[in-house]
C-alpha cells in the first residue's frame, strides 16, 4: 500500500485547499492512502527556540510521516503572488535537523490549489525553488487550477463537478506515478 501525505497550506477552518485535500483523500485508488496532516500546531520558526528546545514534537512527527511516505500533495493558497507564510514556515521547520534527504529527498510532490488559474499557478511556481533545494521531485504531469467561486458548499465539501473530475484525474495519475518510482529509503 502506498501512502501519500497531504499538507493543507492554510489554517482557516473553512479552507478551500483543505477541502480539496479531503476530496482527494476520498478519491485515492485502491492500495493508496492519502493522509491529511494539518500544520496548525507548528509554531513560528525561531532559531533560539530550536537551539534551546530542539524540534517541536509536532515537527518530529510530521517529518517521520514524510520520510515514510511515497508522495506529497501540497494544497497551497496564493498570497500576494507567492506562498503563504504559515505554509513556508511549516516547510522551514520540517527541513530542520540536518536530515533533509530523509524527509524530502526524492519525494514526488504534486501542487494543487483553490484559487483562480493565475493565482494557483503563481503559488505553484513560487514553491519550485524551495522544492528543488529540498531535493523533492515536483510532479508536472497534471496540475489542478480551480476557482474558489462555488468550489465548496456550505458543509465544506467540494461542489464543482469540473474540479472534482480534474482532482480525481490528478489523484489517480499521481498515485500511479508514485507507485512506479523506486521506494524511497527509510531513515536509518
Amino acid at each position: 500500500m502506498g501512502t501519500i501525505i497531504g499538507l493543507p497550506g492554510s489554517l482557516r477552518r473553512g479552507s478551500h485547499n483543505a477541502a480539496l485535500l479531503r476530496a482527494a483523500a476520498s478519491m485515492t485508488p485502491a492500495g493508496t492512502e492519502l493522509e491529511i496532516v494539518p500544520i496548525d500546531g507548528i509554531p513560528l520558526y525561531n532559531g533560539d527556540l530550536e537551539e534551546q528546545d530542539g524540534l517541536p514534537e509536532v515537527v518530529v512527527e510530521i517529518k517521520a510521516r514524510l520520510a515514510a511516505a511515497d508522495g506529497l500533495i501540497m494544497a497551497t493558497p496564493e498570497y500576494n503572488n507567492g506562498v503563504p507564510g504559515v505554509f513556508k514556515n511549516a516547510i522551514d521547520w520540517l527541513s530542520r535537523g540536518g536530515d533533509i534527504p530523509h524527509t524530502f529527498g526524492d519525494i514526488p510532490v504534486a501542487l494543487i490549489g483553490a484559487g483562480g488559474r493565475s493565482q494557483t499557478r503563481n503559488a505553484q511556481n513560487a514553491w519550485l525553488p524551495t522544492l528543488r533545494v529540498l531535493g523533492a521531485r515536483p510532479y508536472f504531469e497534471k496540475t489542478l487550477f480551480s476557482s474558489t467561486g462555488g468550489l465548496v458548499d456550505a458543509g465544506g465539501e467540494l461542489a464543482d463537478e469540473t474540479v472534482e473530475r480534474l482532482l480525481r484525474d490528478l489523484v489517480e495519475a499521481f498515485a500511479a506515478h508514485c507507485e512506479r518510482l523506486p521506494r524511497r529509503k527509510a531513515p536509518a
